[in-house]
């Protein structure tokens, strides 16, 4: 996140690749959903997506300290380590829906269950350009942007992680192994 000097030109290469990613990926996903592979016995990535998440909770609270304490090489780092968690988790999560029938929950508290998936569901495809073009920003150098933009970013990051753990464990009894 250095302060670079891209080319107005890159720039606007660099927000077209973030748009495409927001589409793409949801889009790519959903239809990955329907794709099953047969033959591979991905039980254990539920809990293992799901502790990437509680680490990425943990890791954003960590470099809000960071920024809070001007300490920006930890931010950066811990920011950039959010990131890298985030792409092991959909490549994780899609694999496993990839080889995995869905699980329905059978739980007693579907009236929580049920509102929580969704706003997860919805918030993780929101967060995907936010958080992207928050990090551009900063990487840019234009701090009251990334500012700016952090106000949501961060609770909107923060929600999708939280939540990410709290639906496996509630479903995690339904889980078929």
């Amino acid at each position: 996140m250095n302060t670079r000097s891209l080319a107005p030109n890159k720039i606007k290469s660099v927000k077209r690749l973030i748009i495409t990613l927001s589409i793409v990926i949801p889009l790519v996903v959903a239809i990955l959903f329907k794709v099953k592979i047969e033959g591979f016995n991905l039980s254990f990535l539920p809990p293992f997506y799901a502790s990437i998440n509680g680490l990425t909770a943990v890791l954003l609270l960590s470099a809000l300290v960071a920024i809070k304490n001007r300490n920006i090489g930890l931010h950066q780092i811990l920011i950039q380590f959010c990131l890298l968690l985030s792409v092991l988790f959909l490549l994780s999560y899609v694999s496993y829906h990839m080889t995995s029938d869905s699980t329905t929950y059978g739980g007693t508290m579907p009236g929580l269950y049920y509102p929580l998936l969704i706003s997860h569901i919805l918030l993780s495809v929101a967060v995907i350009p936010i958080v992207l073009f928050t990090y551009l920003f900063a990487w840019q150098g234009d701090y009251v942007r990334h500012k700016k933009w952090t106000r949501f970013a961060f609770p909107i990051w923060l929600y999708v992680a939280v939540t990410g753990v709290v639906v496996y464990f509630m479903i995690s009894p339904f889980y078929v192994h």
